[in-house]
């Protein structure tokens, strides 16, 4: 096996390990919170040593960063790239809804996100602050899409744009997560919560 191989091979053992603890560390958080996740408990989900998971991670702070990180980056991979590439405001509101459905009833990490946001809630901390930065960019993005929908006619006037963003925010992790083992209606309920949210007519 030549040199460039076996890095490859080393590489794509590192991925898989990463992605194995990354996605047994959002399930224990999920589960648990952040308090009481054992680092022991994850490797042994994740099929690995607890010295496996040190090796890829410091401590338990770097490796919930680290599904911080990937949660975010699935979701905006499976939800909110397709939703925006929709183009018309509303349809892009209404599909990244219908998306996260989607990504709820598959994913690990669903509801990694508001668990930890509770949890930090008016701490300082590390995690919180990259909390508090990712959910501040998309509600500005979807604050943006409401104005947006407003000045063209597609989504009425109503209270200021950041509230009903936040709010939509809020109603979509919450029902997507309750939702998660209710296919197909979740799809269905979960666009209906938001149109409400939006002003706009439900589907007939």
């Amino acid at each position: 096996m030549s040199d460039s191989t076996e890095r490859r091979t080393q590489a794509d053992r590192r991925a898989k390990t990463r992605e194995s603890v990354l996605s047994a560390a959002a399930r224990g958080l999920s589960k648990f919170g952040y308090a009481s996740l054992a680092l022991e408990h994850v490797a042994r989900d994740a099929g690995y040593t607890r010295g496996a998971v040190y090796h890829q991670f410091a401590n338990k702070e770097v490796l919930v960063l680290s599904v911080v990180e990937w949660v975010s980056e699935t979701w905006d991979e499976a939800v909110r790239r397709p939703a925006l590439a929709e183009g018309d405001p509303l349809v892009s509101l209404i599909a990244m809804a219908r998306g996260h459905a989607h990504y709820c009833r598959r994913s690990p990490g669903a509801s990694v996100m508001l668990t930890l946001r509770v949890e930090f809630t008016g701490q300082d901390h590390p995690i919180g602050r990259a909390l508090e930065e990712i959910y501040g960019r998309l509600e500005t993005e979807c604050a943006g899409l409401i104005d947006a929908g407003r000045r063209t006619g597609t989504i009425p006037a109503g209270p200021p744009a950041r509230l009903t963003a936040a709010t939509y925010l809020t109603v979509l992790e919450s029902v997507g997560i309750e939702l998660q083992h209710e296919a197909p209606h979740d799809v269905e309920l979960l666009e209906r919560a938001v149109r409400g949210i939006l002003g706009v007519a439900p589907v007939p």
